[in-house]
């Protein structure tokens, strides 16, 4: 059973209505042609959508805006919900030790670097998932999904004679939520315009980075509620907020018959160098992001135990707000320049993370932090916005032009997928400097020496003088 979207009546009434025939006419005319624009959109039993396509302006103008955002709002939440679980181990295993755990710092540094490994890996099928289920359908299910790591962490930080086995699955689990990223991303790009969706995305993804730094607030807020500390708080506060989330993608969401997984895209940025190229950049930028937010309340308990965990969500905060500003300078001065500064501010900020730790200053530490993840979020803007520039080099001509956006949309898949591991390997370098050094600090150094690196891989591939993209402008 089908029934056709009807369009807002695009002639309002009353005294303002201009009469006369060519006036009529001109409004017959314009409602004649968003009818006919929209004839072919129809829904279908299950919230399925026919004949979308947002490029059309008549239909977009119709009511094809109001369905894009009536889903891209419940797709924010769901995302939203995806990080926070993503991110509850970062939180929760600072504070493991205070309800009878005793964990080494090797096994602290593991379960917070376990569900960035599952979540990485867990990207490109949940990107292919959307169009194979539709993305109403998908939203629920990857939502609901969630239940079973937040439900498991409630019941695991319940009792200290957990074995760390048990921990380590239950935190790799949590890596479902990172895969959401993916999926979500993925389906609200198939419901806007190429006009309107740099925006949209970037809101989704805003959403999304701002689940850890609420989950790192909230955390330490929920578990000591009344007396004592109860942990498994940390699990359960989810549940609701999850059900909701299910609840409103099933109400308010659609799925598109039109979104279709493009593999020829996929396989075009696979063999394409550039695609690699920015997928090792990405671990610099948005791996730091998600290895900072994973590793900065266990390093603040470490090192500072004195001052609690009640600043820890600041770096996640804003590094997440820093990301549009990144994009929105990256357009003015090139993805590519803004990106080698980000680098450099992020080696900045290493260094003065490691002089904070031989001085012991916390002002010091929490200051090149929060630059480090500032730096990280206008890396990522920056980063994403070099992707599409990069792919339309050469494009003169329709045909091509088209290609380099297809395969422009494989290369973000890839990148966010690559870059995600940066959220394991920052965490495990910390733990391998503890273990062989007894100290932080070796691990700082190296990732100096690695942002320096991405730095000057960026120069020479985009911006030097004899560089073939420099002319571009990337």
């Amino acid at each position: 059973m089908t029934a056709t979207l009807t369009p807002p009546d695009p002639t309002p009434p009353g005294p303002g209505r201009t009469e006369g025939p060519t006036a009529t006419a001109t409004v017959d005319t314009a409602a004649a042609a968003t009818s006919s624009a929209s004839a072919a959109l129809v829904r279908r039993r299950g919230r399925w959508i026919d004949g979308w396509d947002p490029e059309d302006a008549a239909a977009w103008e119709g009511g094809g805006r109001r369905v894009a955002r009536r889903n891209l709002y419940p797709s924010i939440f769901a995302e939203f919900l995806g990080f926070a679980v993503w991110a509850s181990w970062s939180i929760v295993v600072p504070q493991l030790s205070s309800v009878g755990f005793a964990l080494t710092v090797d096994q602290q540094f593991w379960l917070i670097a376990v569900p960035s490994l599952v979540g990485a890996t867990l990207r490109i099928p949940y990107t292919f998932a959307v169009p194979l289920f539709g993305g109403r359908n998908w939203t629920i299910v990857s939502a609901l999904l969630l239940l079973l790591p937040a439900g498991l962490l409630a019941w695991t930080v319940s009792d200290p004679s957990t074995p760390f086995g048990m921990l380590l699955l239950v935190a790799a689990l949590a890596g479902l939520g990172g895969g959401n990223f993916a999926s979500s991303m993925a389906n609200i790009s198939f419901f806007f315009p190429e006009r309107e969706k740099g925006r949209a995305l970037g809101l989704n993804a805003a959403g999304g980075n701002l689940g850890t730094a609420a989950v790192q607030l909230a955390v330490p807020l929920v578990i000591v509620a009344g007396a004592g500390i109860a942990l498994e708080r940390a699990g359960l506060m989810f549940i609701p907020l999850i059900l909701l989330a299910a609840f409103l993608a099933w109400r308010l969401m659609d799925n598109l018959t039109t979104a279709k997984a493009d593999y020829k895209a996929f396989g075009a940025a696979v063999h394409n160098r550039h695609t690699w190229i920015i997928s090792f950049l990405y671990i610099g930028t948005f791996g730091s992001f998600i290895g900072y937010s994973g590793a900065f309340p266990t390093l603040l308990a470490g090192q500072f135990p004195e001052v609690g965990l009640q600043v820890a969500f600041l770096g996640a905060l804003v590094g997440s707000l820093a990301r549009p500003f990144g994009g929105s300078l990256a357009d003015r001065w090139g993805g590519a320049r803004m990106t080698i500064a980000s680098f450099a501010v992020m080696a900045a900020g290493a260094v003065g993370a490691i002089a904070a730790l031989r001085t012991h200053s916390f002002g010091l530490f929490l200051g090149s932090f929060l630059v480090l993840f500032v730096a990280t979020g206008a890396g990522n803007g920056a980063t994403y916005r070099m992707i599409p520039a990069v792919f339309r080099v050469g494009a003169t001509t329709p045909e091509r032009l088209a290609r380099s956006r297809k395969a422009a949309a494989g290369c973000i898949g890839i990148a966010g997928a690559v870059g995600a591991f940066g959220g394991f390997l920052i965490p495990r370098g910390f733990a391998v400097s503890n273990e062989l050094a007894g100290s932080l600090q070796p691990a700082l150094w190296t990732f100096v020496g690695v942002y320096v690196l991405m730095g000057a891989v960026t120069w020479a591939v985009y911006t030097r003088r004899s560089a073939p993209m420099a002319a571009a402008g990337i």
